[in-house]
């Protein structure tokens, strides 16, 4: 799969970053359809990262032959991605992309991310299913929360942003730079938005289909959505006072 939309023979390299937490079942479909993945003037190489899973992970990801990173214990989706963005920013890539590796990302979509980077548009993109309300659009409880948050982040920082919750993203090097200082440890997505805010990156949302989990369990299931509510409003709220303060 082939996508073509710039003419400069620049090559950018972009990381892929996978958090992985019991997604055995999942890994080796994600991975292949990255590996027949091309987008021209773009290297794109998959990084998962194992969060100590309690499943066989680790053991399918080895069997695979891919490049992992493996967490001695499970610190959270929250560092498992900064981890990513660490790992970018020493080996230098020039993009890293935010993918789940449960397959509700898709792939072909990749492009439409990295497009608006490559032209400078914005410093941070956030695949939405919510333009075009195009395939899976979750269950009406999640869409009220992810609701909720796009008029938090709207009153908090003036942004706008359909997806809130879209853990779909992609970044240049500004601001994989500003994540490695800061990432939120849990349920990051609404919060981050209100941190780059802040340090006056651009942030812009494109229209992506998403799929619905076809195996394996989200981990989100494990605490209740008022409690997911309540925690990540009163996290972005004192860290956008906090950063306002700071000046």
């Amino acid at each position: 799969m082939l996508f073509s939309f710039l003419s400069a023979n620049i090559n950018h390299k972009v990381l892929i970053i996978i958090p992985c937490y019991n997604e055995a079942q999942n890994v080796a479909l994600l991975y292949n359809e990255l590996h027949d993945l091309k987008v021209e003037g773009c290297t794109i190489s998959p990084l998962f990262i194992n969060d100590h899973s309690s499943d066989s992970t680790k053991d399918k990801l080895m069997e695979m032959g891919v490049k992992f990173l493996d967490n001695p214990i499970n610190i959270g989706i929250g560092g498992t991605v900064q981890l990513g963005f660490m790992y970018a920013n020493e080996y230098e890539f020039d993009f890293a992309v935010q993918m789940d590796g449960d397959g509700q990302h898709p792939p072909k979509d990749l492009y439409k991310l990295i497009t608006p980077l490559l032209k400078k548009e914005a410093d941070v993109i956030i695949g939405s299913r919510f333009i075009d309300k195009k395939g899976f659009q979750s269950s009406a409880l999640r869409r009220f929360g992810i609701n909720f948050f796009s008029r938090l982040n709207k009153l908090l920082v003036g942004i706008s942003i359909k997806d809130s919750t879209s853990g779909y993203r992609a970044y240049n090097k500004k601001a994989i730079f500003e994540l490695i200082q800061y990432y939120p440890d849990e349920y990051p997505e609404p919060e981050a938005i209100v941190y780059l805010a802040h340090k006056g990156l651009k942030i812009k949302e494109v229209s992506v289909t998403m799929n619905e989990r076809v195996m394996g369990v989200s981990s989100i299931r494990r605490f209740s959505t008022i409690y997911y509510m309540i925690k990540v409003s009163l996290n972005s709220i004192f860290l956008h006072l906090k950063m306002k303060s700071n000046g």
